[in-house]
């Protein structure tokens, strides 16, 4: 199989980040969200970057779901990152969170939802081509780690039963129901 040079995977992970990005900047600039539209942001509480209180990275030490609907304050987006107050059982909190932690994204009050595949690096078995089969040296590729098949939606904290998508869980199985379907990159790729 010819190795993907151009990293397809990774351009498309960047640009629906940019697209998270543009819409946290629409919000922070309007002081809020218009209509009924809320986000559920999950993301990787251990990446770098990542601030949060030592009381938060105890009790999620590994991912956190936050929620962007009535009750938040402050908040900013650069090009890297976002920053927000949150209340958490009373207590006021501020995280910054940067692009690249996002693991999930989604708005449930119109059935839209992002899942991130993580990138990381891969051990060398795991590069697809090998010295041998090039004539050239290989070097060490980025490559998205594959996840469970099926569709969730935002697989962290528990949600509130309004994020979570109704119909199928097959994602190869038509929905019968109106509104959006998720499409998962992996459905088209040559296995």
């Amino acid at each position: 199989m010819p190795v993907d040079h151009i990293r397809y995977d990774i351009l498309v992970q960047e640009a629906l980040r940019g697209m998270v990005r543009d819409v946290l900047a629409e919000a922070a600039k309007n002081k809020g969200m218009p209509g009924e539209h809320h986000f559920f942001i999950t993301f990787d509480t251990t990446a770098e970057d990542v601030r949060l209180s030592p009381r938060l990275r105890a009790q999620y030490p590994e991912e956190m779901t936050v929620v962007l609907q009535h009750q938040f304050w402050d908040l900013k987006v650069t090009d890297e990152a976002f920053e927000v107050g949150l209340s958490f059982g009373g207590v006021a909190e501020r995280l910054l969170v940067p692009f690249d932690a996002i693991k999930a994204f989604a708005d449930p009050s119109v059935q839209f939802t992002l899942q991130f595949e993580s990138l990381a690096e891969t051990p060398d078995e795991d590069v697809e081509e090998t010295e041998a089969e090039t004539d050239k040296p290989v070097s060490k590729q980025r490559a998205p780690q594959r996840q469970e098949p099926g569709r969730t939606s935002v697989p962290a904290s528990p949600l509130p039963a309004a994020a979570a998508p109704e119909g199928p869980t097959d994602p190869d199985k038509p929905t019968d129901k109106g509104g959006a379907e998720v499409v998962r990159l992996d459905r088209f790729r040559k296995k």
